[in-house]
């Protein structure tokens, strides 16, 4: 039986866990197959297919899918449009369950390892199961969503511990060594947890996922449904490197992320040390026409990238800029291949590359799951 918080009255970063970097090698990567159509509306949904067959593809070469799908029809559907693509089936376990839709990153475990022997009898991994609650409200239902750390846990025999805070993956970065990266706009919106305060939230960030040290900026995109997830604004590349996104002067981002860039450059690590920073300028982020919600931008970021165990996959959305972005990224990973994935698609539902990827660990070799 998966342990959870209620059944330990210790909490796991009293434990020695903390949540690694995403370069840390994976067991697998989630996603899930689109099919809302709310989020895909007309001819969208097709085209995002597509989009999910470019992903898999450049992924599973280097390691597993656990791929989620709202029904058999829907699964039926994606094995005819992978048949376009060069992907392994053995690379692809498929799940099918009740799922809302597709952002695997903001509902989906966050795992957290063990480094240090507390307890002896405690495994080296253990996943977090946060509240979901579709950024504040916006789009329900998300219960399905929500039920998904704990069906994982159950399903794999992993333990869980339940914080009792909303909280998605997306709207938090970690460099491995207890920093996190995160902004006020999220953490801080009363959408989320009205009844906790900036050091409550700490605290809780601290005691689950192992953040000694919080960084915290301040908005996100023009456009961003999430309300200013990190995952668009900031990423760590190293220990100590974060790249950020600017925009010119005169661009709807431009104040929003040059504040952000004097905040990360004051900014120290454990220790007093400075970060390393890298820039990338946005591409373009206004579109023909309004996305799902109403906006005429999108939250296009190169930051938004994946970093799975053989390839990081880099969103493209302009040829004038994708070249500096797959250059840039590609020179902090030279262990891995680097992967450019066309995703103006895909951003049109208002999220890109990161936020349909979720890592996953602890799920064991031959293991036979639990129904």
């Amino acid at each position: 039986m998966p342990r959870t918080a209620a059944s330990s009255n210790r909490r796991p970063g009293e434990l020695g866990y903390r949540m690694p970097a995403e370069w840390h090698p994976h067991a697998a990567t989630q996603l899930h197959w689109p099919s809302n159509r709310e989020t895909w509306p007309g001819a969208c949904l097709a085209r995002v297919e597509r989009v999910y067959g470019d992903i898999l593809a450049a992924l599973t070469p280097h390691e597993q899918v656990h791929l989620l799908a709202e029904n058999e029809a829907v699964r039926e559907r994606a094995g005819k449009v992978l048949e376009d693509f060069a992907v392994d089936p053995t690379r692809i376990t498929w799940h099918v369950r009740p799922i809302n839709d597709v952002w695997a990153r903001d509902c989906g475990p966050i795992f957290v390892r063990r480094e240090e022997a507390v307890d002896g009898d405690l495994p080296e991994w253990a996943l977090t199961d946060w509240e979901y609650n579709a950024w504040g409200g916006k789009y329900p239902p998300w219960e399905d969503d929500n039920a998904l750390p704990a069906w994982f846990a159950r399903r794999f025999g992993i333990p869980r511990y339940a914080p009792g805070m909303v909280l998605e993956g997306g709207s938090i970065e970690v460099n491995g060594e207890g920093a996190l990266l995160t902004t006020e706009s999220v953490l801080l919106n009363p959408n989320r947890n009205p009844a906790l305060d900036r050091g409550q939230i700490e605290d809780r960030l601290r005691a689950y996922l192992g953040a000694d040290h919080v960084i915290w900026l301040k908005e996100g995109l023009t456009g961003d449904d999430t309300d200013g997830h990190i995952d668009d604004l900031a990423r760590f590349l190293a220990p100590d490197t974060v790249l950020a996104v600017t925009a010119p002067p005169g661009d709807v981002n431009h104040a929003a992320l040059a504040e952000n860039l004097e905040i990360l450059r004051s900014a120290t690590l454990p220790g007093g040390r400075s970060l390393r920073i890298e820039t990338l300028p946005l591409p373009e982020t206004r579109i023909e026409g309004t996305t799902v919600d109403g906006s005429a931008y999108v939250p296009a970021s190169y930051a938004n990238f994946y970093v799975a165990s053989g390839v990081v996959l880099v969103p493209l959305y302009d040829t004038r800029r994708d070249g500096e972005a797959l250059e840039l990224i590609g020179s902090h990973f030279p262990d891995r291949e680097v992967d450019g994935i066309s995703c103006a698609d895909l951003v049109w539902g208002q999220g890109s590359i990161h936020c349909v990827t979720q890592q996953l660990y602890g799920l064991p070799s031959g293991h036979s799951p639990k129904h």
